[in-house]
Formats: structure tokens, sequence, C-alpha cells
């Protein structure tokens, strides 16, 4: 009886329907789904679009799209931004104009050093007035430099991607890998004893290669397609080229009130499609430390990645740590780290051009190596981006941890570490002056809302400083070496002199770049500054 009623209400409905529809051409009955289909993939393409950049960019970017359809606008603009670009550039175009383009006819032979010595005798005197820089101590003909200077020479000629020719680097870059695992826990039971890794060419070659592995091994173990990443917006802007590289979608969350990653705001972006999240020990900004604990525990409890940026801190926060300063955990004893990158060319004293990148296991690091067996060359495997890798700044990176040893960085980061603490003092006393958050290790990041700050980096720069302009909230740092312990009192005696000197007449100075900051920092179309910096790096290298 059921299924009679159900039969007998079915024929009752296609009657009904057949009926309505009786007037309707055929054609539009075919496209009616069609066009139902494709509204609605429309309206799904533009939901996903909110939903990853935001309703306000997206109005934003709607409206500046808009608005350049109006005749002569985008040519306004275009030239507008070019005034921009060639008042950022002013310092370096007239350099330009007596650059060689091509061979000489002629070569100098030995006198080449000569002209060298005449090229370096124009660049900025930079002993103990860059923020960060040049992390050594003293001058480039003495001491520490002259150690890894003359190891570098000595090794110039090698290549470790030939390990049968060059055996002494391959064994160069295992020891320098192995002391550094060592700094970062790899003798402790919780991290597991497999720490593993390889040198790379800086921070952001090992940033690289972190991301390339953890999305390679993410899809191996879960089978993850799509992958996202998230991360703190302090967090180096390394991180946006991988995602760029390496097809990976970036959330970036902000940070709390004290300044470091807010893991209540990244607990909330985790999907089915989250590779990995993101830690800095310290972060680059501020010089404040994630709460790599709590971010371990997050990372542990989703089965995701969890990677940590020492690469300001690997050679500092250890020994600051058995010197006895207050240092939260940071490194491979933290259940849930599954990667690190840590600059040797940093606080580690090393030759440019030298990082360290480490995995907490073997399984992880596969991942990171590319093999090809089809090229007609042969059988191919290599460990990081580069193949031909330079085997004297791995020398170099061997001999200055091996010359300083244990008692040399205790030493070193004692003196930076109370420099610091003698910095961090002195910026406030600066009435108009505050420290943002509270620095953990050697960056001290300042603001003012009382003066332009970035009028003040412009007298600063008069005085011969060169310091970090940072956004939201608009500031300054400055990262404390070696150079700076016999000089920092200078640099607050400057410091206070070019608050009053902007206090007293408030206004850009000619040729200083704090209105373009200022701008910068207040333009809502971010693409039209994304738009500057690019045309800026266009005409500058």
């Amino acid at each position: 009886m059921d299924f009679d009623s159900a039969k007998s209400s079915l024929v009752r409905f296609r009657a009904s329907a057949n009926s309505f529809l009786s007037d309707v051409e055929p054609l539009a009955l075919l496209l009616a789904p069609l066009l139902t289909l494709l509204v609605a993939r429309v309206v799904q393409s533009f939901l996903r679009c909110v939903h990853d950049n935001g309703a306000k960019p997206l109005i934003i970017g709607f409206v500046m799209s808009s608005v350049k359809l109006v005749p002569g606008v985008k040519r306004y603009i275009d030239a507008e931004k070019q005034k921009v670009v060639d008042q950022m550039q002013s310092g370096t175009k007239s350099k330009r104009a007596g650059w060689m383009s091509e061979l000489p006819k002629e070569g100098l032979g030995p006198g080449v050093v000569e002209k060298l010595k005449e090229e370096k005798d124009k660049d900025v005197d930079w002993r103990g007035k860059c923020s960060g820089t040049v992390y050594i101590g003293g001058t480039e003909s003495e001491g520490h430099f002259a150690v890894i200077n003359e190891a570098c020479s000595m090794f110039a000629h090698t290549n470790p991607l030939h390990l049968d020719v060059f055996p002494s680097v391959a064994r160069f870059e295992a020891e320098v890998v192995a002391m550094t695992a060592a700094l970062l826990g790899s003798k402790e039971t919780s991290s597991g004893g497999e720490i593993c890794g390889n040198m790379t060419s800086g921070g952001t070659e090992s940033i690289l290669l972190a991301m390339k592995t953890s999305r390679d091994y993410m899809k191996a173990k879960k089978g993850i397609r799509k992958p996202e990443m998230i991360i703190p917006v302090s967090a180096h802007s390394a991180y946006d080229k991988a995602a760029q590289y390496f097809n990976i979608k970036l959330w970036r969350v902000p940070v709390s009130k004290e300044f470091q990653a807010d893991v209540k705001a990244i607990r909330r972006l985790i999907n089915r499609n989250t590779i990995l999240i993101v830690g800095s020990a310290p972060g680059f900004p501020h010089g404040v430390i994630d709460p790599i604990e709590e971010l371990g525990e997050l990372a542990s409890s989703r089965g995701i990645c969890l990677h940590v940026d020492l690469c300001l801190g690997g050679f500092v926060l250890p020994f600051a740590r058995m010197l006895g300063y207050p240092i939260p955990s940071f490194d491979f004893t933290v259940e849930g780290v599954t990667s690190v990158s840590v600059d040797v060319h940093k606080y580690g004293l090393a030759p440019k051009g030298t990082s360290v990148v480490l995995y907490r296991n073997h399984e992880i690091r596969k991942h990171q190596f590319v093999a090809v067996t089809e090229w007609s060359g042969g059988l191919y495997v290599s460990p990081t981006v580069a193949g031909s890798r330079p085997g004297s700044l791995i020398a170099g990176a061997w001999a200055a941890m091996i010359s300083l040893g244990l008692q040399g960085y205790l030493e070193n980061t004692k003196a930076i570490m109370e420099v610091s603490k003698q910095v961090q003092k002195g910026v406030q006393e600066i009435p108009e002056l505050f420290i943002i958050g509270k620095p953990d290790m050697t960056i001290v990041a300042f603001g003012s809302d009382l003066v332009d700050i970035f009028e003040v980096n412009d007298i600063m720069t008069s005085k011969g400083w060169h310091l970090n302009a940072l956004q939201r909230p608009n500031s300054l740092h400055i990262c404390l070496t070696l150079q700076h312990v016999s000089i920092y009192k200078d640099f607050l005696v400057d410091l206070k002199e070019s608050v009053n000197t902007v206090k007293a007449n408030p206004g850009p100075i000619k040729g200083g770049l704090a209105p373009i900051y200022g701008a910068a920092g207040k333009m809502p179309d971010r693409g039209m500054v994304q738009d500057l910096l690019v045309n800026y790096m266009d005409g500058t290298c």
C-alpha cells in the first residue's frame, strides 16, 4: 500500500512538472543547469577569495582596478609611483653610470687587486655603526677576521660536490652540522638522537629547504596535496618566498600584545591541509622569542611540522642559557619541533654565506634531497638548492667554530648580552621613545608616539648609523654585535640628539626616506606598495 501511494505521488509530480515546463523552450531547459553551475562556481571562487585575502583588501583592489580604467588615471598613478622609485634609487643611479658592461680588451692581471682595493675604499665605514651586518669584532686585518680569511683562501678552489676529490671539505661540513646540532639538543634523550642536516648558503636557503622538505614529508605521510602553512606576522619574509616557490598557501596571523606568535590564532587556522607552523627564537623585528613549547604541543597534537627559525639565536641562546640568562625552551628538546634553521655567519662568526638546516630525523630529511635517475649525464643526487657549493665558506665556518671553541662563544655572548641590557636601559631613559616588547636577546626595537620615528632614522643615517626600519608598528631596531661593544654609548648619545632634533624641528629632511616609509605604512592598497618594491628592485640589481 505504501509503495503504491509513493508511486502515485511520483506520477502526479511528474505530470505537474511537465505541465509547468510545457511552455519553456527546450534550449532554456538545457542551458539553465549549466548557467546555474557557472554562477555557483563564480560565487564559490569569490567566497574563497574573500576567505583567503579578506574582504577589505579585495574591495580596495577592486576599487583601485576600477579607478585605473578612467582615462589618464593609470598614467598619473604610474608616473607618481615612478617618482617614488626614483627617490628610493637616487643614491645608486648616478653610481651605476661608470659600471662596466663588457670585458676589457686587455686584462689587468695581478693589478686587479689594486682595483679591488680602490672600489672597497668607497664602501661605507661599517665598523660599529650597522645594525647586524658584520658580527665579527675588530678589523678585517686582525684576529678572528684574519683566521677565517686565511681559511677561505686555502680552500677557494674546493667544491663538496666532488666528495672523492675534497674529502676534507666533506668532513668540515659534517662536523659543522654535528657541532651545531649538539648546541641545539642533539645529545639530549628528548631529541630522539637522530638530528641531522646540511650546510646552506644562508638563512633563506635553510628556510626554503625546510619548507620544501616539510611539504613533501607531509604529502608522503598524510597525502596532503594542497599544502598550507601558518606563520606569525613577525616571521621572516623567507617564508613568503617559500610559499611562492613551492606553491604552499601562506596564512599570516597577528602577534600577541607581547609581540609573540599568537598560539590561539594559529590553532584556529589549522585544517586538514596544514603541513606546518612556525616559531622564531628570536623574531627578526623585535628580538622576542615565540612560545616554542606551546607551538610544539600544538604541532605534536595535530600531527604537523613545526619549524623554529634560529637564524639569529642559534649561536647566542645556547650560550646565554649556559651563562644563566632566563632563556625559554627553543630547540629540539621541545617535542614537536621537526626542523630548525640557524646561521653560522651571524653570531657563529663564520664567513658570509654559511647556515645550517637541521631535522629531527633522517625520515624527514630524505625529502630534502633531489635524485635524478634518467639524466644522460649519469646518476645524480643533490642535498641542497645549489649543486656546486663553495668549499671555502664551509672551511671558513669550521675554522670559526674550532678557533673560538665553547669558551670563546661564552665570552662573546656575555659581552653582547650585557651591551643589549645597557642599550635597552639607555633607550628607556629617552622619554620620547619606548621599547617594543621585551627583548630576549640582542635585538632592541623602539618606537615613539611623540616624534616621527622614521625622521629620527633619517637623522641617525646622516650621523653614519644604519638601522632597520620596521612597520606595524612603525619603529626601528638595532641588532647588536661585537662591533657595538666599544661604541654603544655613542649610539645612545646620537639617538638622543636625533630625537631632540626631530622634536625641535619636525618634518622630513632633504633626501630622507621618512615620507616614503610613512606613506607605505599607511597605504591601504598593498598591491601598490608591492609594485613600488618590485620596480625599485628591477632598477637596482
